[in-house]
């Protein structure tokens, strides 16, 4: 069987879009690393505002809390697990886990989260009696 010649315009395309594609490639190897998204949140009469939020799956969010309230709380990012698991803990502070901050009266905490599934998460302060009060919040991650 013969095949029809291949013109230099055909080899000169097939060139140009293989070298369109490596230098793509080799662009997103290069890129940085994206800053930190940051969010401000209030916790006012024992309350997170806002305290629904959407991210996408893989971004990186710094959350800078701030306690305007005459009592401590804090801020845990987590699953129905952690959430049980802090609310019937003794960890008096929170400061080295990401997602997790103590938020003491009056002051600001940051704390920084990435978020690597799809899903749902639960925000909540389990300082004596307040995520039973409904100090509580969620983050929806989307692909």
């Amino acid at each position: 069987m013969k095949h029809p010649p291949i013109s230099a315009l055909t080899v000169m395309l097939a060139a140009a879009i293989l070298a369109a594609a490596t230098l793509a490639a080799r662009g997103r190897a290069q890129e940085p690393p994206q800053s930190p998204q940051t969010v401000a949140i209030t916790i006012r009469h024992s309350r997170f505002a806002p305290a629904r939020f959407t991210f996408r799956r893989g971004v990186t969010v710094r959350f800078v809390i701030t306690n305007t309230d005459p009592i401590d709380h804090e801020f845990i990012l987590g699953d129905e697990s952690v959430q049980r698991r802090h609310e019937t803990g003794t960890e008096p502070v929170h400061d080295r886990v990401p997602g997790e901050v103590s938020v003491p009266a009056g002051t600001q905490a940051e704390t920084t989260y990435t978020f690597s599934r799809s899903g749902a998460l639960l925000i909540g302060c389990h300082a004596s009696g307040h995520y039973a009060y409904g100090m509580r919040g969620w983050v929806r991650i989307v692909n």
